[in-house]
């Protein structure tokens, strides 16, 4: 009988979705390691045992998988971003693909087929958005970096591969500050202490750099000594802004944004478009492999200049404005207010004009216009993790479109979805995994689904 704290030999055979290596002991119990590959002989150190399945550590390396990598990054076991830096790509993207089948074969009986992954041509400096926690460890050092996998304990981390160069520099900025000043920390247990994140986003084409502080209050001390420090080494830095946030909460922005330095936004170009990005703005953070994604999109969307487009969660429009062009109308709906207002200035920046903006919860919203007697001949619907739920699916259906693209960042929930949409006469035709964030655990889907 397996135990805690057992020290076994074991063959890593699978992975799992959230990105450890899976063995089964010899009565069958699969065994989760973190840190393994599909190949890999391990000896394994027991943490926890379930009915159905342990977890366990990493101890020796017996015979390593021919797919292994050595390490590459100082923090790469103790941080909660990347799980697959100790794999080859190819792996990796084989191993997400197989995430997107099992998915759709396990939770929506679906037997589509499943298009090779389109993977992203940079694994490394891909990102152009990072939000880091900031605190002190028990010697009062400045913390800045990520969360430990499962926890808020903060990693330091000076530099991430994920993550451009410049992000590196206004780290060390924002660090040289607060040690110069008498500016506080937040302290999660007390609610006291004032700078909470660290916030940056990069136009990959324009290279205009905004850079957002998260704080507990409305700004913070000798902000014109900050913003004059980030000027001097920051040439691209296009604008500062403060967001406040005094919530005791894990939500990372509050409700309020003060511009502190320039003009409160950045803007870049993604599929031939210029589009505005504010703090609240929802932005692909890998925009060259959002480019790939978004016509994967507008492939299986099968635009002809005549149909009438609903783009439900469309955040600053993005994807609908890129096809905007190639139908009669589009119809975005958004519930965050910034983002909508954000998408109506992107279609003003563009010259599209045939283009409508609703401020609204999806669900709600479709209902509506479905009561309205709007037929769409085409919806896009790019939901958050938590996918879109039966109610909206059924709403969708009653809309009765000729087709459905469904974006996906969460391949059980959108399996849950396909499997509702297929029960209403949608059937599933295609489903092509993109992978948007390489050396992470996730994988965005793009689907075609049209009406029976």
């Amino acid at each position: 009988m397996l135990k805690k704290n057992d020290i076994i030999e074991l063959d890593i055979t699978s992975a799992s979705a959230e990105g450890s290596g899976v063995g089964r002991t010899g009565d069958g119990l699969a065994v989760f390691v973190p840190l393994s590959a599909v190949g890999d002989r391990l000896r394994v150190r027991i943490l926890k045992v379930k009915k159905t399945y342990a977890f366990g550590r990493l101890e020796e390396i017996i015979s390593p998988s021919k797919e292994r990598l050595g390490p590459d990054c100082p923090v790469y076991s103790k941080c909660g971003g990347c799980v697959w830096r100790h794999i080859n790509y190819a792996e990796e993207c084989r191993i997400k693909r197989q995430k997107v089948i099992d998915a759709a074969e396990r939770i929506g009986g679906i037997s589509a087929e499943i298009m090779p992954i389109i993977p992203s041509e940079k694994t490394e400096r891909y990102r152009n958005k990072a939000q880091l926690p900031v605190g002190r460890d028990s010697d009062g050092r400045l913390l800045t970096g990520f969360y430990a996998f499962h926890s808020h304990r903060i990693i330091d981390c000076g530099d991430c591969a994920l993550q451009p160069k410049i992000f590196s520099e206004v780290t060390d900025v924002t660090r040289e500050f607060m040690a110069l000043t008498d500016n506080t920390v937040y302290d999660e247990q007390s609610g006291k202490g004032r700078l909470r994140h660290l916030y940056m986003r990069l136009g990959e084409v324009t290279n205009e750099l905004m850079v957002c502080y998260v704080v507990n209050g409305n700004g913070l001390k000798r902000e014109d000594m900050l913003i004059g420090m980030l000027k001097e080494r920051i040439p691209n830095l296009k604008t500062v802004v403060f967001n406040s946030n005094r919530e005791n909460t894990n939500v990372i922005l509050g409700g309020k944004n003060r511009t502190a330095y320039g003009n409160g936004y950045i803007t870049d170009m993604l599929c031939g478009l210029k589009f505005r990005i504010s703090p609240f703005s929802f932005w692909q953070v890998n925009r060259a492999q959002a480019e790939r994604l978004y016509g994967k999109a507008k492939e299986y969307a099968g635009l002809s200049g005549n149909e009438i487009l609903l783009d439900l969660y469309c955040g600053t429009g993005t994807i609908g404005l890129t096809m905007a062009r190639d139908c009669k109308k589009l119809i975005g709906v958004e519930i965050i207010g910034d983002a909508v207002k954000d998408a109506e200035k992107n279609a003003a920046l563009n010259g599209i004009t045939n283009a409508e903006f609703i401020c609204s919860d999806a669900e709600n919203a479709a209902a509506q216009l479905e009561k309205n007697g709007l037929k769409p001949d085409v919806v896009i619907v790019d939901p958050p993790r938590k996918g879109c739920g039966e109610a909206l699916v059924n709403t969708i259906a009653k809309m009765e479109p000729d087709r459905v693209v469904y974006v996906s960042c969460d391949p059980a929930t959108l399996a849950r979805d396909l499997k509702y949409f297929d029960r209403l006469g949608y059937k599933t035709n295609e489903i092509t995994p993109v992978d948007m964030f390489p050396r992470t655990a996730h994988v965005e889907s793009v689907v075609s689904i049209s009406r029976q």
